[in-house]
């Protein structure tokens, strides 16, 4: 499907056209899927990247009058409703009580649990890096939590690969002096 076709599907999905979710969601399901598989690699994961992607795009479905501009803008809002399921989780696990051994829900999950502290960290650090470098903030969102490649990136955000580059190299600069331990 051409950009354009994409973009007006988006537009109305997100007015709420009848039948407009039900034909996007196909086109799009599969790059959510790459999109948090990426999210859940190695340590990081908490859930399945299938139950990921349904809890993003009820988010998604249910934002109040949204207006996706192109493919990229909806990914960069996919790749913020993944980050805020995750931070929601990391805060609801902090909370719980702990316990010699894991509940039945946790005990199930076929991959380990990331530190919830870290998770909420990363989550302050980028809050902070958005309010001083917006655009930053929007590379490391869509890289680490879209798993976008840097020349995906570009084309979404609408620069050149090498200043999607060179905001990659400050942002992960940045953030890792605002996470704690590191001064």
């Amino acid at each position: 499907m051409h950009e354009p076709d994409l973009t007006r599907l988006l537009n109305d999905a997100a007015r709420g056209a009848p039948g407009a979710a039900d034909a996007l969601l196909p086109l799009v399901y599969e790059q959510l899927r790459v999109m948090a598989r990426s999210l859940l690699r190695g340590d990081r994961a908490t859930i399945e990247p299938t139950a990921l992607v349904h809890e993003a795009w009820q988010r998604l479905a249910g934002a109040h009058d949204p207006r996706w501009n192109h493919r990229g803008h909806f990914f960069g809002a996919a790749s913020r409703a993944m980050r805020r399921l995750l931070v929601d989780m990391a805060r609801a696990r902090q909370r719980r009580p702990v316990r010699d051994e894991a509940t039945p829900e946790v005990a199930s999950l076929p991959i380990p649990l990331p530190d919830p502290a870290l998770v909420l960290d990363l989550d302050a650090a980028l809050c902070e890096l958005e309010a001083r470098r917006p655009r930053e903030a929007q590379v490391v969102t869509l890289r680490w939590f879209g798993g976008l490649e840097l020349h995906e990136i570009a084309a979404a955000l609408g620069v050149s690969l090498g200043t999607v580059e060179r905001d990659w190299r400050l942002a992960r600069a940045r953030l890792q002096r605002l996470l704690p331990g590191h001064e």
